[in-house]
């Protein structure tokens, strides 16, 4: 099965990283984030990449022009890109890829978010609720400290619990061929536009991922990430049965 990896917006929010290159080829621990994420999907078994592209399209073509480029067990990645436009949004990245392969099941991700995610499972729930289109549901990570007041006085503060904060959408998506009919234009957001009708026809569901996931969508968060792709084995790649 083919995997949709959504790299051409503009990373404005960590523009310090990428005024030359894409936010998915911002370097953690010296390889791209985008190597990261197919990496989770490559070792579970998963291995056809296509790269749906905008911003700096150049910058991902050349890197995977001039690199073999392995998983972290020496697997050789099959993986192709499809430009997809400077300002096309979220929805429409995701059909125009999804129109060059008509007919087929496929999953889709962002390209700037790491997560111990259990591919087979998530396919496993995704075939038995019959849905139109998967999200994993995630927590998000807490960024703020946690007051617990009584009127004025504080009584505890510390870090806020991740699973305090409820459920967000986390990508990782399962998308049957229909899907592309509830994207309108390719000015639209996948998650404003097409999951919402999806929602509306009760053709989404949701896989709870209480496991680890972190998005880069500031500077800190990918310092963040560094430290932790210095670990013999990072978070993202534990658990994953």
């Amino acid at each position: 099965m083919k995997i949709i990896i959504l790299a051409g917006g503009l990373g404005t929010r960590i523009s310090e990283e990428t005024n030359d290159k894409p936010k998915p080829m911002v370097l953690i621990n010296g390889k791209p984030i985008l190597w990261h994420i197919m990496n989770i999907y490559s070792i579970q078994g998963f291995n056809e990449f296509i790269i749906s592209t905008g911003y700096r399209s150049n910058v991902i073509e050349n890197w995977i022009q001039n690199n073999k480029i392995v998983n972290s067990n020496s697997q050789v990645m099959k993986i192709s890109t499809v430009n997809t436009g400077m300002n096309t949004q979220t929805g429409g990245r995701i059909s125009e890829v999804m129109r060059i392969f008509p007919g087929e099941t496929v999953m889709a991700t962002y390209g700037d978010g790491l997560a111990n995610v259990p591919i087979t499972q998530i396919l496993k729930f995704h075939a038995s609720h019959k849905k139109l289109a998967t999200l994993t549901a995630v927590r998000p990570p807490a960024r703020f400290g946690h007051l617990v007041m009584d009127k004025n006085k504080v009584v505890r503060f510390g870090e806020k619990n991740q699973a305090d904060s409820g459920w967000i959408n986390g990508g990782f998506f399962v998308l049957e061929p229909k899907v592309i009919k509830y994207i309108e234009s390719i000015n639209e957001p996948f998650e404003s536009g097409a999951l919402t009708r999806l929602t509306k026809d009760l053709e989404l569901i949701a896989y709870k991922h209480n496991g680890f996931w972190q998005p880069m969508d500031t500077l800190r968060e990918m310092q963040v990430l560094e430290k932790l792709a210095s670990l013999p084995i990072p978070p993202w790649l534990t658990d994953l049965d």
